[in-house]
């Protein structure tokens, strides 16, 4: 299956293959998760089940597009 749009289409209707939290455990621990990512720490491995949530989140992945961006402007 080397088409990427049916292989997210397929990965959105299965779901994740690891646990996943849900949009509340998600707004809440984001900005640690994305202080970790931009720190060098292993953000996954620190809220596991996040990142597996913001793949077949769309609202989630936007605010943490945003909140990443807006970090690293501050920062950088």
């Amino acid at each position: 299956m080397d088409n990427p749009e049916i292989r997210h289409a397929l990965g959105r209707l299965l779901g994740p293959a690891e646990p996943e939290v849900g949009c509340d455990v998600c707004f809440a621990e984001l900005d640690r998760y994305v202080e970790l990512e931009l720190g060098g720490g292993d953000a996954d491995a620190a809220i596991p089940g996040l990142r597996a949530h913001l793949d077949g989140c769309p609202a989630c992945r936007e605010e943490h597009d945003s909140l990443l961006e807006l970090v690293r402007a501050e920062h950088g």
